[in-house]
């Protein structure tokens, strides 16, 4: 029996090349679901086997979910799932994410607004700029021999902390096992929150968001940090609770938070709004959730995602499966 791949999405030719380049494996057909007449659409999405897709709440009716009858496996373009609709999907799916598709920029990101805090880029400008050479007067923070948690320590957080490494920072990282491959100096799961966030001087969120990490960083949390620390956020921000990291960032001016994700955003809300000024806090550096978009990001997570349902159709270990409990 062939495995029939139904691509989702609406792609351009060259997207559609490396998704044919990248599943490689014997009797298999792939449809481009944007690109298929409208009487042929029930066909096609009764056929499949696999789902490859960004959002298919954007793609599909409700109607043509009931068509997915033989689909065994669905891959997401995107790193994050938590805009998956897991209540339509049968349990019997096997789910994966992107995992770590988008880490490379994303930690340059991360990288480039801790230099800006520690190095006090934007206060030595304005002081510049305000005629005032001081040279001596105030020290940067040190990158190396600092330590920099990371709460996630998937794709995007290996490679934050291969970065900073060559920094000579420490690398405490929090994932879900407690175990790494990658060279760490401590390694532990959220029973060890706590430890790594009073030892940070650092602390970059690259979790996922679901039932176990939402408000994980709350007024205990942020208490529990260094006075003094920089916290950067590149995953979502419902990861933190907006009320209490506005008052603890009044609380705290030396105290910085770089917020790349958001609460409420265009593409996943519709809009962007914030409940508390954050915007107008001399200790915030914020960006607007572009951290990933550099040439060429779109064809490599596409290639990456291609290449895991490669995987799965030969029977190999595939990364990034969901665990849906976690999300429903």
């Amino acid at each position: 029996m062939s495995d029939y791949i139904v691509v989702t999405p609406e792609f351009d030719e060259e997207k559609k090349r490396i998704i044919k380049e990248n599943i490689q494996t014997k009797n298999r057909t792939i449809n481009f679901l944007a690109s298929t007449s409208p009487e042929k659409r029930k066909e096609v999405l009764q056929r499949a086997t696999v789902l490859l897709t960004f959002n298919p709440e954007r793609d599909l009716s409700g109607e043509e979910y009931q068509r997915l009858q033989n689909v065994k496996f669905i891959q997401l373009i995107s790193a994050g799932a938590d805009h998956f609709p897991f209540k339509k999907i049968p349990d019997r799916i096997k789910i994966a994410s992107n995992t770590g598709a988008y880490g490379r920029p994303i930690a340059e990101h991360v990288v480039a607004m801790a230099l800006c805090f520690a190095k006090r880029l934007r206060e030595e400008h304005q002081n510049m700029q305000n005629g005032d050479f001081k040279q001596f007067e105030v020290y940067s923070k040190a990158i190396y021999n600092s330590t920099v948690g990371i709460l996630g320590f998937g794709g995007i957080g290996r490679a934050t902390a291969r970065l900073f490494k060559a920094f000579g920072a420490q690398i405490f990282g929090m994932n879900t096992t407690g175990q790494t491959d990658e060279p760490v100096d401590f390694i532990g799961t959220t029973s060890d929150l706590e430890h790594i966030l009073e030892s940070s001087d650092i602390v970059v969120l690259s979790l996922p968001l679901n039932n176990n990490t939402r408000q994980l960083i709350r007024k205990e949390q942020l208490e529990w940090m260094k006075s003094n620390a920089i916290l950067i956020n590149v995953a979502r921000g419902e990861l933190i609770n907006q009320k209490d990291l506005y008052e603890h960032l009044k609380k705290h001016p030396e105290f910085k938070a770089g917020l790349e994700s958001w609460w409420v955003e265009p593409l996943r809300h519709g809009s962007f709004e914030l409940e508390y000024p954050l915007l107008d806090l001399p200790n915030v550096l914020a960006s607007p959730h572009n951290s990933s978009a550099v040439p060429g990001i779109m064809n490599h997570g596409v290639a990456e995602a291609a290449k895991n349902v490669d995987k799965y159709l030969r029977g190999e270990p595939f990364k990034g499966e969901i665990n849906r409990k976690d999300f429903v």
